[in-house]
């Protein structure tokens, strides 16, 4: 799905250069998994349904194993802590996601958001900056939100 893991497995033979990218593929999940983390939490409570929702989404949409993901979330939430912005997570995805990988990312934090059934004010003011960040539209975010309360 992601264009990185194309060039992950497209990648030459050289371990430096494998090492390296194997380093940025686990930087971008990481990045990722800390604008879940943050948007679970953004609302004063990050329930187990919003973690375990979380977990699942990144099993699916990354075909990850819940011990890999446990380890990217725990580094994700040490990043979060010595971080002074969200700006960090956001410039790696930008460097290495295209735009429709963008919108999907955002609509996954759309369906951590919605995990309660509700829509928290700032849950949603987060959700607009993340978007803003990644550059995305405010259109692209809005059709994110709608692909993520109503999938075909």
């Amino acid at each position: 799905m992601f264009d990185i893991i194309q060039k992950f497995f497209m990648a030459s033979e050289d371990p430096e250069k494998k090492h390296e990218q194997d380093q940025s593929i686990h930087d971008v999940y990481v990045a990722t998994c800390a604008l879940l983390i943050e948007i679970g939490q953004i609302d004063g409570e990050f329930s187990d349904d919003e973690q375990n929702n979380m977990i699942q989404i990144l099993k699916k949409e990354y075909q990850l194993p819940e011990e890999y993901i446990q380890e990217i979330s725990s580094h994700a939430r040490q990043a979060l802590l010595l971080s002074q912005d969200l700006w960090q997570f956001t410039n790696l995805i930008n460097r290495h996601y295209n735009r429709d990988d963008k919108i999907r990312i955002i609509e996954i934090l759309w369906k951590v958001i919605y995990t309660d059934g509700k829509l928290d004010k700032h849950e949603d003011y987060l959700v607009h900056k993340l978007s803003r960040l990644l550059n995305l539209q405010h259109s692209e975010l809005i059709e994110a939100k709608l692909k993520a309360l109503y999938p075909e």
